[in-house]
């Protein structure tokens, strides 16, 4: 399927309050008013309380997303929701978006500190202390990743880095949703094995189901050793991919028979780990659904993503119906990696597609593009940052938006640029010019 493409930039138009979802039509402000008319009644004044207001919009939020969740999920790929933006999928973009930020806020890197490059906090406690104690969502299980790779710039031994974590929705919350979600999120590079991971651009088969390891499909090599590698076994934690697969059938058993969902979401290298189980997810059989022999959704919600495989790896990834929407800002250099120049759009010329002998070692990107449009000459960094991901589009008109998000990516700098021993190696100045680039030297 071909992308769907829009701009979001610092002006846009704002999107009308009525859109089709395929053959379904959100009803018109003024029926929604209609139906929510007993609920003002209730007011005592004739002019409603800001609290009176607030709990009326998001009644008829919740009640809109209950019944259109599946399209807002990509169910018909987000036909008509994209350009221009729909608020209802524009709000699910921004919580999804926080749910990622979590990972940050709580991600240690204070060198100092007992929980250095882990969490900072337990995981019934962890959205409490980040201030998401409302997000109706509980934490159940924390994720561990070190890539299979052997550099001497590492300060002790090469264990498992807090990643990201699983989440499920509450009680509550399935009303609100009109499912049980099941969100597993990931943070971006911050460690010098990452780094390292994400400069490994050369292609490899994924080889992830074991009765079909169709080694047409191909992936980055430095993701797949993320995702993979067993070097967590000696902490007795396993692999990224088996922590991950065990806590995903754990809760669809536990939830089974309810209306059930599996998003992912991921920011940079995160977005990669999160479109790499998506597909694992998918080609495993995992969101089969024995019960009525359909199959539970499963979403990623790309933020500033790179390529993760091949042509194959996409058009595997479409058959399996995993669906991808991609946030992205068009000024973003970390989306146009890897495959610069080998990508999708090599093999077209003309409006024809041609194949080639090294067609199969083109990147492709996977999924629907939302393009965001944003630069800040004093500060290129945001260009990438999470932060200003979603502050603007909680905001099309921002002024000047401060992030919280230079903050994490400086001290992440100093960790890498001060590594032992580090300039003696070649892909340094890779890394440097990478960082430099995102993370650019605050002057006074």
């Amino acid at each position: 399927m071909n992308s769907q493409v829009t701009a979001l930039s610092s002006v846009e138009r704002f999107p009308k309050t009525s859109h089709s979802f395929g053959q379904v039509c959100f009803p018109k402000k003024r029926e929604l008013n209609s139906q929510l008319q007993s609920r003002r009644s209730v007011i005592a004044s004739g002019i409603a309380s800001p609290a009176a207001n607030k709990a009326i919009k998001a009644a008829k939020t919740s009640s809109i997303l209950a019944h259109f969740w599946r399209e807002i999920q990509g169910f018909n790929n987000w036909e008509n929701l994209v350009e221009p933006l729909h608020p209802l999928l524009r709000q699910e973009i921004i919580r999804y978006g926080e749910f990622v930020t979590a990972c940050y806020k709580a991600f240690d890197l204070d060198a100092n500190s007992k929980r250095y490059l882990n969490c900072k906090y337990g995981k019934k406690n962890m959205f409490r202390e980040i201030g998401m104690e409302n997000s109706g969502y509980e934490v159940t299980k924390y994720i561990y990743a070190t890539p299979d790779i052997n550099i001497p710039i590492q300060n002790g031994a090469s264990c498992g880095r807090w990643i990201g974590y699983v989440a499920v929705s509450s009680d509550d919350s399935v009303k609100r949703l009109g499912r049980r979600d099941i969100v597993i999120t990931f943070r971006g590079t911050v460690t010098n094995p990452e780094w390292v991971a994400n400069f490994m651009s050369s292609l490899t088969p994924a080889r992830l189901d074991p009765h079909n390891p169709r080694p047409d499909v191909k992936v980055e090599s430095g993701f797949l050793s993320l995702y993979t590698s067993d070097e967590n076994d000696k902490f007795g934690l396993g692999s990224c991919r088996e922590q991950l697969l065990s806590e995903v059938s754990r809760l669809l058993n536990k939830y089974k028979g309810e209306e059930l969902s599996i998003t992912l979401a991921g920011h940079s290298m995160g977005s990669s780990l999160a479109l790499l189980l998506a597909y694992d997810i998918a080609e495993l059989g995992l969101n089969s659904n024995s019960d009525n022999h359909s199959e539970i959704p499963v979403t990623v919600f790309s933020y500033g993503g790179p390529r993760v495989g091949n042509a194959e790896f996409k058009q595997r990834c479409e058959e399996l119906g995993v669906k991808v929407l991609r946030i992205v800002n068009s000024n973003d250099p970390i989306t146009k990696l890897p495959g610069v120049v080998f990508n999708e759009n090599f093999r077209v010329l003309g409006g024809t597609r041609y194949e080639f002998p090294w067609s199969c070692s083109c990147y492709a990107h996977v999924g629907v593009e939302l393009v965001l449009d944003f630069f800040n000459m004093q500060n290129p960094s945001c260009v990438h940052d999470l932060e200003t991901y979603i502050s603007l589009l909680k905001c099309p008109n921002p002024v000047e938006i401060q992030r919280e998000g230079v903050d994490f990516f400086n001290k992440a700098r100093e960790l890498l640029l001060t590594a032992q021993n580090f300039n003696m190696f070649p892909w340094k100045i890779a890394a440097d010019n990478m960082v430099s680039l995102l993370v650019p030297s605050q002057r006074i």
